[in-house]
């Protein structure tokens, strides 16, 4: 018998096609034929397939020969069409990105003076901004943009801006000694009024009732119903000196004011007196303060570089004063603060252009947000936790996305407070290095060769009061006990 000349190979493809070709001829009916023609059909079948499989092969390899000829450096001769290019999707960061920065954020540009308050509201849908520009701007957060320019004549700096819980009103303050009310929504100007000083804070309270300020030369506190505009109190002289800023409690019952005279005041709607006063809270005075959601605990900012975190209940409050001091977190003056929601995080800004993040519950600083040219005027955190807000006197806000801020290992609360020091020993003089922290308090003076010395002959003396009775084995525990 003839030997058939080899089949090419076949690739996955053709084989397929193969398959599904002897299955289509398996169920052709075939017209009857005589036995001995049958038997030469079937002989013949397999040529078939492989003739058909090559062919398949050939076509296949025919068109990667026009799809690479294209890509044929030594094809210089035909003008071939340039290869299809498919569009690939750049992946995009969100906000602004810096070599060294591992926080991404988002620089906010509006404002054509410095931005002296900032806040979210609608659900952290949106955030508020006021300048010394004279304008009241309504942010859009997701996107950045602004949606809308509050009018605000006459012409003078906004210093704050407040809004509602439910995000239906705002209270702005000016140098213009006047306090407004607006309609979040529309826009509109609900009522303004007048005072005879200048008003350093103003504040409404989370139920949307009241507004509180706190004017200058006065150094009092109004108190003022937020829909008629109407005086509830007006305490004269609350502080010696000027007031810095004052806040309501989650229950919209009480007010804590702070000021230049370094001390903090808490007044109560319902009797319609001083509930506390601590003098001399700070070594500075003190520039702002926020109560937490539950109103137990508020904090304080200071010239003097630290932020404090008060116990409010009452006897509590007076017998122990301040329960955590947060040091060492800023370089400078410390201008605003923010508690989140859950009061798992705090957020302060200071005059050294940074943006602190701290954790409550271990009381340390957790992250420092650089970027600003200029000091940071204020700060708001969303409820969420994944966004930080801050205001400067550079003319921006950023918009700080901290949403995995969590993941930062604990270690480096220990780690930030380490320094390694180079110290001679005490003993014999020797140097020898050491590191030494803010968290603890031990001073190493003697080298580590000094030490082990010292331990042994400690050892040896207690060896040697084995056999004596001693103040030590009087106090132990024995196996009667």
């Amino acid at each position: 018998m003839a030997s058939q000349p080899p089949s090419a190979p076949l690739c996955s493809e053709s084989l397929d096609d193969d398959l599904k070709t002897v299955s289509e001829l398996r169920r052709v009916k075939l017209p009857s034929m005589p036995s001995s023609d049958l038997e030469h059909l079937f002989h013949e079948l397999p040529a078939v397939i492989r003739a058909y499989g090559r062919f398949k092969l050939l076509t296949l390899e025919a068109r990667q020969n026009r799809l690479l000829a294209p890509l044929d450096p030594l094809e210089v001769s035909k003008d071939s069409p340039p290869p299809e290019e498919h569009p690939k999707s750049e992946k995009k960061f969100w906000g602004d990105q810096e070599t060294l920065s591992k926080i991404p954020f988002k620089i906010l540009r509006g404002h054509k003076d410095l931005v002296s308050s900032c806040s979210f509201c609608a659900d952290d849908t949106k955030f508020l901004s006021c300048s010394h520009d004279s304008t009241l701007k309504l942010w859009d957060a997701v996107d950045g943009f602004v949606i809308r320019d509050f009018d605000h004549k006459p012409k003078a700096p906004v210093l704050e801006c407040s809004v509602t819980a439910d995000s239906r009103r705002i209270i702005t303050a000016s140098y213009d000694k006047a306090v407004k009310a607006w309609d979040l929504e529309t826009g509109k100007l609900l009522w303004k009024i007048n005072y005879e000083t200048f008003i350093a804070s103003c504040k409404v309270s989370p139920d949307g009732k009241y507004v509180v300020s706190a004017l200058d030369v006065d150094r009092a506190i109004c108190i003022m119903d937020a829909e008629n505009a109407t005086t509830v109190s007006y305490i004269k002289s609350h502080h010696s000196r000027s007031l810095t800023a004052c806040c309501f409690d989650p229950d919209s019952q009480k007010v804590a004011s702070v000021s230049l005279d370094k001390s903090i005041k808490i007044w109560d709607l319902t009797s319609q007196a001083t509930l506390l006063t601590i003098t001399k809270a700070h070594s500075g005075a003190i520039s702002n303060c926020c109560f937490t959601f539950s109103g137990h605990f508020l904090c304080t900012s200071s010239w003097d570089k630290t932020l404090k975190i008060w116990n409010v209940h009452t006897g509590e409050f007076r017998n122990s004063g301040a329960c955590v001091t947060l040091m060492k977190g800023h370089e400078g003056s410390v201008s605003s603060c923010h508690f989140s929601r859950d009061t798992s995080v705090l957020v302060s800004g200071g005059f050294d252009r940074t943006v602190a993040i701290w954790d409550v519950g271990e009381g340390y600083r957790k992250l420092s947000l650089k970027g600003h040219s200029d000091w940071v005027t204020d700060v708001a955190i969303s409820n969420n936790k994944k966004w930080v807000l801050s205001a400067s006197k550079d003319k921006t806000m950023r918009l700080w996305n901290i949403e995995e801020i969590d993941e930062i290992p604990l270690v480096i609360k220990y780690k930030k407070a380490l320094s390694l020091k180079v110290k001679q020993c005490e003993v014999c003089d020797r140097p020898f290095s050491n590191y030494e922290s803010d968290i603890f308090s031990e001073t190493v003076t003697k080298c580590v060769f000094c030490r082990m010395d010292a331990k042994g002959s400690l050892t040896e003396a207690s060896s040697s009061l084995g056999g004596e009775d001693s103040p030590s084995e009087e106090c132990s525990p024995t196996a009667n006990d």
